[in-house]
């Protein structure tokens, strides 16, 4: 271990004397459980997204563009690492809690890491959800938590530690909670009910919408979350001024550092539960809260669009926008999302979506805007968010050393090109109980532990989704002929099938 940090520190001082010309800086913005058919540049027509669109327009949009899993940690860690999730042996990387330990560990190359070692300022905004502290204690949030996002290659970071839905509900600068009153300790627990506020169990009628035993625990400005929450009252985040707050923030950033090259990654909330809106954004969509929430991101994206305009460097900036994983509907909260879709297809033409191994858990928008770009619009090229950390460091001659980003694969060319060969042919897909792999047109799903119990019509979708989580048997689609995933042609392709199979073994066994 001793070795790899020395080596670490060896590549990251060697490769600030890389000549990199005309450095273009990287705006990095993953929405959160936006779907495939979730803007109107994707054929949405309940709602519009137009400033999502503006980018589309002028860059090159990737039909197949993947998170490499279909929930939100293991698919940021992987965008971070250039690592699938799941070969993560010592940390968890499942869905965390908002007390739980970084899993990203300190001494890897991540992508900051890689803008930092080419001079680059870096910066991250927003939702940050892959863990803090290093587990070797409770965490305590009444002071500096480290390891943070700043131990990972970030010189800033405005963060919240996990989901809106999950405590504690409070931003966190450089590790330090924003606003805390030490006379108002914050204590968190998810095993029991430390709360000095009611719950949604026991006070419903105080909830500005209800929600299921899960999402029941602290209530916090009307809406009761995942765990709970004690003190820090004057340092509670206010749900409807998150949007606000992000745009500030990553404004800020960018006025502050307009004169040398940056890296700025903002992480959305929308359209993740629970689902608010500044009152200017209410009834913006034709479908309910969730189309409203999604025009409040496209508002977002506009303004750092106006800030890096302002600043005088929107001509000088890679902007990327995606989502980390596929589109939810009923999530928890009953905020009546599926009954106000009036006909909108969150995945559009795909099965599935959040926590599913099908197309529409990990197929999401992914629009790269390159100044550079020579042939702008559609590109059919697989591309995976992994990919970031080898693209970005072939653009800036930071060289990678074998052992890291394993699973990521420059596209730069692709990302200079919407005519150029894709450089990706495979994918593996990590939904929430098992793993799929896509190569080239075609994409394998194999037979899931468990059996998918008898739940009735009056279940709710949550537990319908659990159901279709558990794949009863290996599967084989072309997705070419059939993107949707309708028709599993095992049995007239068993070689191809038994190819994808050999080759899923094979890449689990990298490293």
């Amino acid at each position: 271990m001793k070795l790899r940090v020395v080596f670490f520190v060896l590549f990251a001082f060697a490769s600030i004397s890389f000549a990199v010309e005309n450095k273009k800086n990287v705006v990095l913005i993953i929405a959160d459980d936006l779907g495939y058919g979730d803007l109107s540049c994707a054929g949405a027509t309940a709602f519009k997204t137009p400033n999502i669109d503006s980018l589309a327009n002028r860059g090159i949009v990737f039909s197949q563009g993947y998170a490499t899993a279909s929930t939100c940690t293991p698919s940021r860690y992987s965008m971070f690492t250039g690592e699938y999730a799941w070969r993560q042996k010592k940390a968890k990387t499942g869905i965390l809690a908002g007390d739980d330990p970084l899993c990203i560990p300190t001494n890897v190359i991540t992508l900051p890491k890689i803008f930092k070692a080419a001079g680059y300022v870096t910066g991250a905004v927003g939702k940050w959800h892959l863990g803090l502290g290093d587990g070797s204690a409770p965490l305590n949030f009444n002071g500096e938590i480290r390891p943070n996002p700043n131990d990972i290659g970030f010189d800033t970071s405005f963060i919240i530690p996990a989901t809106v839905d999950r405590v504690p509900s409070v931003w966190l600068r450089d590790g330090k909670v924003v606003n805390l009153d030490p006379s108002d300790p914050i204590e968190v627990s998810y095993t029991k009910n430390i709360s000095d506020t009611p719950t949604g169990l026991e006070r419903p009628d105080l909830l500005k919408q209800g929600a299921d035993k899960q999402h029941s625990c602290s209530i916090i400005n009307g809406i009761s979350r995942i765990g709970y929450m004690r003190g820090g009252h004057a340092a509670r985040f206010v749900d409807e001024e998150i949007p606000e707050n992000v745009v500030r923030e990553a404004s800020s950033f960018i006025n502050s550092n307009k004169g040398k090259p940056f890296f700025l990654y903002v992480g959305l909330f929308e359209p993740h539960v629970p689902r608010t809106v500044d009152a200017r954004f209410k009834g913006a969509s034709k479908c309910g809260i969730r189309g409203d929430v999604i025009v409040q991101a496209d508002w977002q994206v506009g303004e750092i669009v106006k800030a890096l305009k302002v600043a005088g460097v929107l001509d000088n900036t890679i902007i990327i926008f995606s989502s980390d994983n596929g589109p939810v509907v009923f999530d928890g909260y009953y905020d009546n999302s599926e009954r106000d879709l009036n006909g909108h297809k969150p995945a559009g033409v795909l099965r599935g979506g959040k926590y599913l191994v099908y197309d529409g858990g990990m197929r999401v928008p992914f629009i790269v805007v390159n100044p550079d770009a020579k042939e702008k619009g559609l590109s059919g090229a697989i591309v995976g968010l992994n990919d970031l950390p080898a693209t970005f460091a072939e653009m800036l001659s930071v060289e990678l050393p074998k052992a890291e980003a394993v699973d990521s694969i420059s596209a730069l060319a692709n990302f200079r090109s919407a005519k150029a060969a894709g450089q990706r042919n495979d994918i593996v897909l990590q939904g929430s109980r098992g793993k799929s792999i896509r190569v080239g047109d075609w994409k394998f799903v194999p037979k899931t532990l468990g059996v998918a119990a008898d739940i009735g019509s009056g279940a709710n979708p949550r537990d319908k989704r659990f159901a279709e989580s558990i794949v009863k048997e290996d599967s084989l689609y072309n997705l070419k002929d059939d993107p949707a995933e309708t028709r599993n042609v095992i049995s007239e392709n068993p070689q191809i099938a038994e190819s994808l199979k050999k080759r899923l073994a094979e890449i689990e066994r990298i490293k």
